[in-house]
């Protein structure tokens, strides 16, 4: 049988420690960070995610600051709002929900979100130092995927990694951390051919299409790792695999379970897109490196990705 990767209670650990990270800023250095969460218009899902993010960024000691703004809110007025929180000492990340409404530039916006308060770890700057093996932001579904295979199998160091789907937001970040980790990386997408052979040869396979049943059970390797976006499981799948019947994956995981005991099978959505879960890694993610004050005063507290000197040697996900 396959191990199903428990997100749930990796994600109460991650909380734990983050909490207790927080606390320790605050008794050593008085220093409490605040996340500062924009919203323009009434998007139901976005509202879901903008109140789950304030909760739990509450409930692991951060300061929390919405900013709910009408949907017909200009261009020149959310640049404003940013142009403020880039300068609030109180604010360490800044992090706009998107959509946004079709007037307004998303890419404009992204860029203008102070690079070092960056959550999503979408500005130019941030993907530059990503891709360099720099210490930068790093998007959180990545980061968290890539905390889950480093949980679970320690060492990535020479494995073959097969990323099928080349977004801004998972794909392509995805790559460059598994690069990082010294893995021999593959990006699938819709030109891509032999799909299945890729597949076939992968120890990582990390799918994130958004398309259903992308992936037979039958072509992942026995003994891979799969990372999959919730997205695509029948109710047959879903009673094979153990998983709740509203989970969904890429990967077609009903013969999965029988495929080899080492398989591990995971969901970035059930870490990240699920209503309350994913602050997981938009808190997450701020905290390993972010222990002291800088020099400035400034702690860059909404993390950095960072290596040892020693380790560092698009929206739409199918194009």
């Amino acid at each position: 049988m396959s191990k199903v990767i428990d997100g749930k209670a990796f994600a109460a650990n991650l909380r734990q420690d983050i909490a207790a990270r927080v606390a320790k800023l605050k008794q050593e250095h008085s220093f409490v960070p605040g996340l500062a969460v924009v919203l323009v218009g009434e998007d139901p899902a976005s509202e879901v995610y903008v109140r789950n993010k304030g909760r739990q960024t509450v409930e692991v000691g951060m300061q929390s600051f919405e900013h709910k703004l009408a949907a017909d809110t200009s261009e020149t007025d959310l640049l404003a709002l940013i142009d403020r929180l880039n300068v609030d000492d109180a604010v360490n990340g800044i992090l706009v929900q998107l959509p946004l409404p079709e007037h307004i530039d998303k890419d404009k916006v992204i860029n203008a979100i102070a690079e070092d308060k960056d959550v999503d770890g979408f500005h130019l700057a941030n993907v530059a130092r990503l891709w360099m093996g720099a210490e930068g932001v790093v998007p959180c579904t990545p980061l968290g995927c890539l905390m889950m295979l480093k949980d679970q199998l320690g060492e990535l160091s020479g494995l073959n990694a097969l990323i099928v789907g080349r977004s801004n937001i998972v794909g392509k970040p995805m790559a460059a951390l598994l690069l990082a980790e010294n893995c021999t990386v593959t990006i699938a997408h819709s030109r891509s051919r032999d799909l299945e052979n890729l597949c076939r040869n992968a120890d990582i396979l990390v799918a994130a299409v958004g398309r259903p049943e992308m992936i037979p059970g039958s072509w992942v390797k026995p003994g891979a790792t799969v990372i999959a976006d919730d997205d695509c499981l029948s109710s047959a799948q879903h009673a094979a695999t153990g998983l709740p019947p509203a989970w969904h994956h890429d990967a077609e995981l009903r013969q999965l379970t029988d495929h080899s005991p080492r398989l591990c099978v995971s969901s970035t959505r059930r870490f990240f897109a699920r209503p309350g879960a994913y602050m997981l890694f938009a808190i997450g993610r701020f905290s390993p490196q972010a222990t002291v004050v800088n020099a400035s005063g400034r702690m860059p507290f909404f993390t950095r990705y960072s290596r040892t000197a020693a380790e560092r040697r698009s929206d739409s996900c199918w194009l």
